[in-house]
């Protein structure tokens, strides 16, 4: 007997979009799709940017994020949220108005305040209203260890068992994972996940390669899609930490663009 299929879980993402198609709502649209979920957009902001530089950004209208929002949620099931680039404050106010509106649940938020190639994405008044308002009703928030100093003012990072608790009670997301890339050991990357109740580190071997453009679009939209499937919030962060790994080392010996080039989002289809 041949068994239907059931449809994929809906993960929504509300991101920037890049037009190299490396990071924001593009990397997340390969990444859900990459591991089985169905990704719905909402557009906050479109850039111009390759994999070299963000050249322009130009910020769509808060209404139209939120009707982008509303069409979403009133016609499909979300199972989870990922939230990234939110470009300002009034963007960032709809946002969070319209996740409370609709009850939305597993809110994954990778806080973009930076690109890779060091410009502002967004402007500090929008920061202090997510510590206050978005961060608060997150499931997962992650931050890089730049992005945790910048949010918490927090130093001595280094020792990152006792400061990401204080950080987690700061910033009141359900769990934080603390991103461990720019930690200066040379041979491996440890990130942090803490809980109210649990604490757990996952560390890796670093993969040299200059393709690591999307990185942590990838990361949180995985966690996303995970969630949305039914993990647990460490079995989805295990689970999508693994895939990116395997998206870096697929994509080390690929020559595009002449910058940080993308991720390897579908090597899982090179062997079939």
């Amino acid at each position: 007997m041949t068994s239907i299929p059931t449809s994929p879980p809906v993960i929504l993402t509300i991101a920037g979009s890049d037009s190299s198609a490396g990071a924001g709502i593009q990397a997340d649209l390969k990444t859900i799709s990459a591991n089985n979920g169905y990704a719905c957009t909402v557009i906050t902001a479109v850039t111009s940017q390759n994999t070299q530089r963000v050249y322009d950004v130009f910020s769509l209208p808060p209404p139209l994020v939120a009707s982008q929002i509303n069409a979403i949620f009133s016609d499909f099931n979300v199972a989870a949220v990922k939230v990234g680039m939110l470009a300002n404050i009034e963007i960032t106010r709809v946002v969070v108005e319209q996740l409370l509106a609709h009850k939305a649940k597993n809110i994954v938020v990778d806080p973009v305040m930076l690109s890779t190639s060091g410009r502002e994405l967004l402007s500090h008044e929008a920061v202090s209203y997510c510590k206050e308002h978005l961060y608060p009703i997150s499931t997962v928030l992650t931050p890089n260890l730049p992005e945790l100093e910048a949010l918490t003012e927090l130093t001595g990072t280094k020792n990152l068992t006792k400061t990401t608790q204080k950080a987690r009670q700061q910033l009141g997301c359900e769990w934080l994972l603390i991103k461990g890339g720019h930690s200066d050991n040379p041979t491996h990357s440890t990130d942090y996940l803490i809980g109210a109740d649990s604490a757990r580190s996952f560390s890796s071997p670093r993969i040299q390669s200059r393709n690591t453009h999307g990185t942590g679009c990838t990361l949180s939209s995985a966690i996303a899609t995970f969630l949305a499937q039914g993990h647990s919030v460490e079995a989805s962060v295990d689970k999508a930490k693994q895939y990116l790994s395997n998206a870096i080392v697929n994509a080390r010996h690929q020559k595009l663009g002449k910058g940080h080039g993308p991720l390897g989002h579908f090597y899982c289809l090179k062997s079939r």
